[in-house]
């Protein structure tokens, strides 16, 4: 199965991603925060990158992580699903028709709260098109 990186601030929301991802065959490394996010992927490549959108020090931190992303290299391919209740607190309806290459180069969209089937197969899904080379 795929392993993949999740980025987002609330441990006990990571603690049940974890363990649903793991639990259907997946590998998973939880971060907290979005600051060395990118020297760790770099270091340690993954297949998925699951990523929130609000964090303490910055409402768009996901927005901006996922755009310094697609500036290096060795990352401009993996696949990302961003996953966020910013829609409840800023209610302007961001949702799979904001990607782009540039203000959201991201492959998917999740609004919180999930369904966890949802999650596992659209990191299923993810980690395919990354194993494929698309």
């Amino acid at each position: 199965m795929a392993k993949v990186m999740i980025v987002d601030d609330d441990r006990d929301f990571m603690d049940s991603i974890c363990r649903v991802l793991q639990h259907r065959g997946h590998q998973t490394t939880a971060i907290y925060d979005t600051e060395e996010v990118i020297d760790k992927l770099e270091r340690e490549p993954h297949e998925v990158l699951v990523l929130d959108v609000m964090f303490p020090e910055n409402a768009a931190a996901g927005f901006h992580l996922a755009q310094e992303i697609r500036k290096h290299k060795t990352l401009t391919r993996l696949p990302i699903l961003i996953l966020s209740a910013i829609n409840t607190k800023f209610p302007m309806g961001f949702g799979p028709g904001d990607i782009d290459e540039t203000w959201m180069p991201v492959q998917d969209f999740l609004e919180k709260p999930i369904d966890f089937d949802v999650l596992s197969a659209k990191v299923e899904k993810l980690a395919g098109q990354k194993a494929g080379g698309q």
